[in-house]
C-alpha cells in the first residue's frame, strides 16, 4: 500500500477539530495537561526533507519507517539503516530539534490556542507513524511521564478510500485510534480509573432449556425497554447461574417457568429480600424498572 505521491495541502482546519476532539475525550476521564500531550508532525514536512536532501523517491517510504523508530532504537542502529538511504542521524536529529512548524502545523496551533488547548500539544517531529498510507497531518498522544506507548495515534489519509476501493472513491479522509488497553493503564496510574459498579436490573435464569427461545425473547424485550438484563449463554446448572447474578450485583433473578395448565409465566425474585413472585410477561417490564 505504499505510495511515493506527494500529500495534497489544504486548510487544516478538520485535523484541528480532530485533535480537539481527542484532547476532550481524554479530559473527559479526568486527565489533564500535567497527564498527557499531543505529539504533532507532518507528512508534508518530512516529504519536503526527504526531496531537499535529494533521497531516492522510490525509498521513501523506507526513509518513513526508520524515522518512526528512531526512539526505540539505539542511535548506531538507525543511523547505520539512514546510511544506506543517503542520510546521516547527526542532519535527521537537527531537523527534529529545530521544531520548525509548518504553515500547516503553525494553523493547527493557532486554532488549538484559540480554544485554549494550547497546552495540550507540542511540534514533535519524531511523530511520523510508519504505516505507508498517511499523507499529511499526523499526531500521537502520550503520558507525560512517558511511562506508556502512545495512547492514540492517526492522521490524514487522502489516498486511502481510493486505494481500498480500487479507484472507485477518491475520499479524503482523517482520524485516529484508541489504545483502550494504554488508556486503563494510565488511568490506574492516576488513580482515574471509574468504578465499575453498575448494577444489573436482572439476570434471567435459564433452567429449562426448552424455555431458552421464550428467555431470549423476555429478554430482548427487557433490554428494549432499557433495562440491563444479563443471562448464561451457555446451559449452566442453577447454583451457578444464581452465583453468576450475585457476582454481577443483580437487582432481580428472573426466570420462565410453566404453569400447572402449560401456560409459561414469569418468576421474579429479589435476591436481598428472598421475595419472590409470580408476574405475567407483559408487567415484567414495569415490576423490573426502578422504584
Amino acid at each position: 500500500m505504499a505510495t511515493t505521491e506527494k500529500p495534497r495541502i489544504h486548510d487544516p482546519a478538520a485535523e484541528a477539530e480532530l485533535i480537539a476532539l481527542l484532547i476532550d475525550t481524554l479530559r473527559s476521564f479526568k486527565l489533564t495537561e500535567a497527564d498527557f500531550v499531543i505529539r504533532l508532525s507532518s507528512r508534508n514536512s518530512w516529504h519536503e526533507f526527504f526531496v531537499r536532501h535529494n533521497g531516492d523517491p522510490a525509498r521513501e517510504h523506507e526513509f518513513y519507517q526508520v524515522i518512526d523508530k528512531l526512539e526505540r532504537e539505539t542511535p548506531d542502529q538507525s543511523d547505520e539503516r539512514l546510511r544506506p538511504l543517503g542520510f546521516s542521524l547527526i542532519e535527521v536529529s537537527a531537523f527534529i530539534e529545530k521544531r520548525e512548524p509548518t504553515a500547516e502545523l503553525e494553523a493547527i496551533l493557532n486554532n488549538l490556542a484559540a480554544r485554549g488547548l494550547s497546552d495540550y500539544v507540542k511540534i514533535d517531529y519524531h511523530v511520523i507513524r510508519g504505516l505507508a498510507y498517511y499523507t499529511g497531518i499526523v499526531f500521537e498522544a502520550f503520558d507525560r511521564n512517558g511511562d506508556f506507548r502512545a495512547i492514540a495515534g492517526g492522521g490524514r489519509y487522502d489516498n486511502l478510500i481510493k486505494l481500498i476501493s480500487g479507484g472507485k472513491v477518491d475520499l479524503p479522509a482523517l482520524g485516529f485510534g484508541m489504545g483502550d488497553v494504554v488508556l486503563l493503564e494510565l488511568l490506574k496510574a492516576r488513580a482515574l480509573l471509574p468504578k465499575f459498579d453498575a448494577a444489573l436490573a436482572a439476570f434471567c435464569l435459564i433452567e429449562d432449556e426448552m424455555l431458552r427461545p421464550a428467555s431470549l425473547k423476555l429478554i430482548q424485550d427487557l433490554r428494549s425497554a432499557g433495562l440491563a438484563v444479563d443471562y448464561s449463554l451457555t446451559p449452566a446448572k442453577s447454583d451457578k447461574q444464581f452465583k453468576r447474578a450475585a457476582e454481577l450485583k443483580a437487582a432481580h433473578t428472573i426466570k420462565l417457568d410453566r404453569t400447572p395448565t402449560g401456560e409459561i409465566a414469569v418468576k421474579i425474585k429479589n435476591p436481598e429480600t428472598r421475595e419472590e413472585k409470580i408476574i405475567d410477561l407483559v408487567d415484567a417490564v414495569n415490576q423490573l424498572r426502578p422504584g
